[in-house]
């Protein structure tokens, strides 16, 4: 496994779209959550927002980097012809797919953490100058609150899943717009179904199993009881399709030629 991790990473570390994508992740995730919570405020009798989950806004533009990064990081070899290289070089595929999945978790977390910590200092600076005030019923945002650092955290880990999920997607479908079509489909046109049906019931299964919507539930931390899933049941949606989408990449690499 080590020879494939430093091969991995060697091929990652020289690219040179791999750091840009990285620096668009937390740039655009934080921007993004400035812009969603620059246009809130909260009136001196109350409000109802969820301050936490306003300054994490921005993960789900982050999110589509994420899986463009992922898919990348194997169709990208697919689309040079490298494939075949690595994987005469490497021919145990399955831990080639594995090393892959080892190094973009770790750089999905690292990027990841410092994109949410700059959406919750954003949210901490920005919101008090909108009304988000103790005097009006809303604390500071601070990770020193227990739901607002499981909706911290559970961010970053969401937005591995989501780096998981379009790595197993390229991986069984091989071609980069087919892959990201196919992920950001999963996340986005999935995630407005539930609000397109009138039966209730059907609305809520819609919910559950949208890895977008159930997966964002860890961010909620007002009314939490009113949610389908709880927050990190939530979470485990995105993690059931990345396991699917990985195991099923990997049995498409071990049985078809590169």
């Amino acid at each position: 496994m080590r020879r494939e991790l430093h091969a991995e990473w060697t091929k990652l570390r020289t690219s040179q779209g791999a750091g840009w994508l990285l620096l668009a992740l937390v740039a655009l995730t934080v921007a993004a959550s400035a812009a969603a919570v620059a246009t809130v405020s909260c009136p001196p009798e109350g409000c109802g927002h969820d301050a936490p989950r306003l300054s994490l806004a921005g993960v789900q533009l982050g999110q589509a980097v994420v899986a463009v990064m992922a898919v990348l990081m194997i169709s990208g070899e697919y689309g040079t012809g490298m494939i075949r290289t690595t994987l005469t070089a490497m021919p145990r595929r399955t831990t080639v797919l594995a090393a892959k999945a080892a190094i973009l978790i770790g750089l999905t977390l690292a990027a990841g953490s410092v994109a949410v910590l700059g959406c919750v200092l954003t949210g901490r600076l920005i919101l008090p100058g909108n009304g988000f005030v103790p005097a009006h019923g809303q604390a500071l945002l601070s990770l020193a609150d227990g739901p607002t650092l499981r909706a911290a955290c559970g961010s970053v880990l969401y937005l591995a899943l989501v780096a998981l999920l379009s790595l197993g997607v390229a991986t069984a479908v091989r071609d980069s717009a087919t892959a990201i079509g196919v992920v950001f489909g999963l996340l986005y046109a999935f995630s407005v179904l539930p609000f397109m049906v009138a039966d209730p019931d059907w609305q809520t299964l819609l919910w559950r199993i949208s890895p977008m919507n159930a997966g964002l539930a860890v961010q909620v931390t007002t009314n939490v009881s009113g949610l389908p899933l709880s927050p990190w049941a939530g979470l485990g949606v995105p993690a059931a399709w990345a396991g699917v989408a990985l195991l099923g990449g990997g049995l498409l690499l071990r049985r078809r030629d590169a």
